[in-house]
């Protein structure tokens, strides 16, 4: 409550997100892509189809496409969907994700042998990092997914597998290959110097088969494919400053703070575990220290010749996607200098602290508009949907017509999607000429002005 506050007030009326409100109008953003996606397994279930199948996006040029963001979420959000709605099934997600991370770092942090009341301290540390408030509150699932990693860690100390397995094959299954890049060689390198290195190896193995599925179900051979050009990377770098400072101050992909008092907190911390285990506090060191140079980007000599070389990075623009890692060593290096004071309250007291020194103010209210007369008038006919304007696939502006899709679900040659298939992006682009109507089968149009539905018509 504390994360998403000041905007929780809004939440029966409106999606709370990173974004600028729209006066009247429902707010584009990420948060409606991910809603839609979350939303859709559920949907399929309920009309007894494939729950991994999205049937309307980029219809009929290309096949239905797998949704991978569905999972595992989606087995959450269809009961949420079915008690708030759309609306507030977005904003009671927002809020269990932050719940989630907690948890799932505490019981890791537990099962390393910390007193309950410290690793719930942790837990709360790593909950509130401000680089997962500032995803999640953008609509990116790597907040949600963040939360897999310490799970995965906990089946490595629980010696159970299965469970650090699928936790870490999770990963990448939900779409975040990019975090996987980071989070798959730090599990393993993790599991083995803990000792577990067979659990690590099958983990590895678990994670790296899921990676190349999506790769070729999801991505290969789709816009997002012939990667991407390093003045991407340059854009999206952040900077040293960027640590330190509260605020966006370049652009939300580089909202990368990591608090003032934390990571002195985590230094004092290394040295605590340090006398502990040494391999566990190298492992952690690393963590913390190596994602942090790799979100730098092309702010450091040492990353373009890391993206030109090590497969799968080069068709990533954002260097930032692995500070989950960060943030979890650190949450784990302060846990251990917290365990190290002798003072009975001293968990109790580092609540408020930790609540100071990362709580962000990253949610605003965002537009909604549930229950359109447009849409509801569109529900009772059959037939293919365009809205206009027509926006190319990777253009955020789409997401509010994913929003929309949900209120009226049908085929749609347009989508929103920076993997689109090269079939749907040409087709957009004939559609923004005024042609290929006919040819896609288009029996309805609506005309969106002002950001809203305004009309209903044929082509």
């Amino acid at each position: 409550m504390l994360a998403l506050s000041p905007a929780l007030r809004h939440v029966r009326t409106d999606f709370l997100g990173y974004g600028t409100p729209r006066p009247n109008a429902v707010t584009p953003g990420d948060h409606l892509q991910t809603t839609y996606n979350l939303w859709l397994p559920g949907h399929q279930l309920a009309h007894g189809a494939a729950p991994w199948r999205d049937p309307y996006s980029f219809r009929p040029e290309a096949e239905p496409r797998t949704n991978f963001a569905g999972w595992p979420f989606a087995i959450l959000f269809w009961p949420l969907h079915g008690l708030f709605g759309t609306v507030g099934a977005w904003n009671a997600f927002a809020l269990l994700t932050y719940v989630g991370a907690g948890a799932t770092c505490a019981i890791w942090l537990r099962a390393l042998g910390l007193p309950t009341t410290v690793a719930v301290v942790g837990g709360l540390t790593y909950a509130l990092a401000p680089y997962r408030s500032a995803q999640t509150a953008g609509g990116h699932l790597l907040g949600p997914v963040s939360m897999l990693l310490p799970l995965a860690l906990y089946g490595f100390e629980a010696r159970r597998t299965w469970l650090a397995a699928a936790a870490l094959a999770s990963i990448p299954l939900a779409g975040q290959v990019h975090f996987t890049l980071g989070a798959l060689p730090f599990a393993v390198a993790y599991a083995l110097l803990r000792r577990r290195g067979v659990a690590g190896l099958v983990a590895g193995a678990a994670a790296a088969a899921a990676g190349a599925v999506v790769w070729a179900a999801s991505i290969r051979g789709t816009t997002g494919a012939s990667g991407r050009s390093f003045a991407q990377v340059e854009r999206y770098s952040a900077e040293l400053l960027d640590f330190v400072t509260r605020h966006s101050r370049h652009g939300f992909e580089s909202f990368v703070y990591v608090g003032w008092l934390l990571p002195i907190a985590a230094a004092v911390g290394m040295v605590a575990a340090w006398r502990r285990d040494r391999a566990l506090a190298v492992v952690l060191a690393l963590g913390a220290l190596v994602p942090v140079l790799f979100a730098l980007g092309a702010n450091t000599p040492v990353y373009e010749p890391l993206w030109n070389a090590v497969p799968g990075l080069g068709h990533t623009r954002v260097p930032e996607r692995l500070l989950p890692i960060t943030c979890l060593c650190l949450a784990a290096l302060a846990a251990f200098a917290l365990a190290r004071v002798p003072w009975r309250w001293a968990a109790l007291a580092a609540i408020p602290v930790v609540a100071f020194d990362l709580r962000v103010d990253v949610y605003r209210p965002l537009g909604a508009d549930e229950g359109n007369a447009v849409y509801a008038e569109l529900a009772t006919r059959d037939g293919r949907l365009v809205e206009r304007p027509v926006h190319l696939p990777e253009r955020q502006e789409g997401s509010v017509y994913l929003y929309y899709a949900m209120q009226a679900p049908r085929e749609r040659p347009l989508g929103y999607s920076t993997t689109a298939p090269p079939a749907a992006d040409r087709a957009a682009r004939r559609l923004r000429r005024g042609d290929g109507y006919d040819a896609l089968g288009v029996r309805w149009v609506i005309d969106f002005e002002r950001g809203r539905p305004a009309r209903l018509t044929s082509p």
